[in-house]
């Protein structure tokens, strides 16, 4: 069995948890989780990995086993979380890494991408939107509109994304089989969304989205600068970013390998071995070829 540490690291002042596997000199995979979860969502890939790859898994500040500092203690925002990241993968020591990115880690890694492209090698984008065309508008409408103006009203739209009723939602829409979507995934959520303050943590992000929206043509200049070779492997059921936000890499990186799978948001819980074989054979045909900066 594959040994996976689960460690902390003090960054910028704040506490942030990972998960770390794989031997210390081999190349690096950084994992990015979306909402509500953590890196508890990378529990079954770690192991499919570690064999090949040192694999770190991190939480965001604010979610899972990492700090969650108040509102008014710090400035929840896109950038910020990237800073953190940014400032773990110096600590541990990583010059260069490939990366997963799924909802909202996506953002999180276009960011570390933008800043130093040098240091990407390859990008895995399960659910992780580049392009407007992915998103749902059934699922955005309210949620934008919260953005755009936190009315009290808008604000109590925005906060049933809070509700067990929709976190399961999220793990169980378009999912072929949900028998093979565990409770404990979306219970897990739940608990740590329910300690006091969370929920403003969360708001915080929810009215800081559209920063990300806004970088998408920077992404996209950067797609087609770099040629980074990128894995779209995609729920594509999946009612928040639709299989549309797959298929445009191709716009941008004509050599993209894009995968559609019969499943939702959450494609780990019920297609781990396919997410993990494509991945596997994707980063072992790119990894020793070169990648460009980006001007």
């Amino acid at each position: 069995m594959t040994a996976v540490h689960h460690r902390t690291d003090m960054v910028n002042g704040q506490r942030i948890f990972y998960r770390e596997a794989g031997p210390s000199g081999a190349p690096v995979i950084l994992l990015l989780h979306g909402f509500p979860t953590s890196s508890h969502m990378f529990r079954h890939l770690i192991p499919e990995l570690a064999d090949r790859y040192r694999v770190i898994a991190s939480d965001h500040l604010g979610f899972g086993y990492s700090g969650m500092p108040t509102v008014d203690e710090f400035d929840y925002g896109f950038e910020a979380l990237t800073d953190l990241t940014e400032g773990l993968l110096d600590r541990l020591g990583v010059e260069r890494f490939s990366l997963y990115v799924q909802d909202y880690g996506a953002p999180i890694g276009w960011r570390l991408a933008l800043r130093a492209p040098e240091r990407v090698t390859a990008i895995v984008s399960q659910n992780g939107n580049a392009y407007e065309e992915g998103f749902v508008q059934e699922f955005w409408a309210g949620l934008n509109s919260y953005a755009a103006d936190p009315s009290p009203a808008n604000e109590t739209a925005a906060r049933q994304a809070f509700t067990e009723d929709e976190i399961r939602w999220q793990y169980l829409n378009g999912v072929d089989d949900p028998s093979l979507v565990s409770p404990d995934t979306w219970k897990h959520d739940l608990g740590l969304l329910a300690r006091p303050g969370n929920d403003l943590v969360q708001l915080a992000l929810f009215r800081d989205y559209a920063t990300n929206i806004a970088l998408y043509p920077r992404v996209q200049e950067y797609f087609r600068t770099s040629r980074v070779p990128l894995l779209a492997v995609w729920g594509a059921h999946d009612g928040i970013f639709g299989p549309e936000g797959a298929r445009a890499f191709r716009r941008d990186l004509p050599d993209a390998e894009v995968h559609l799978l019969p499943t939702g948001h959450f494609a780990l819980e019920s297609h781990l071995d396919a997410v993990a074989g494509y991945m596997r054979g994707f980063l072992g045909r790119v990894l020793d070829q070169p990648v460009l900066s980006a001007a």
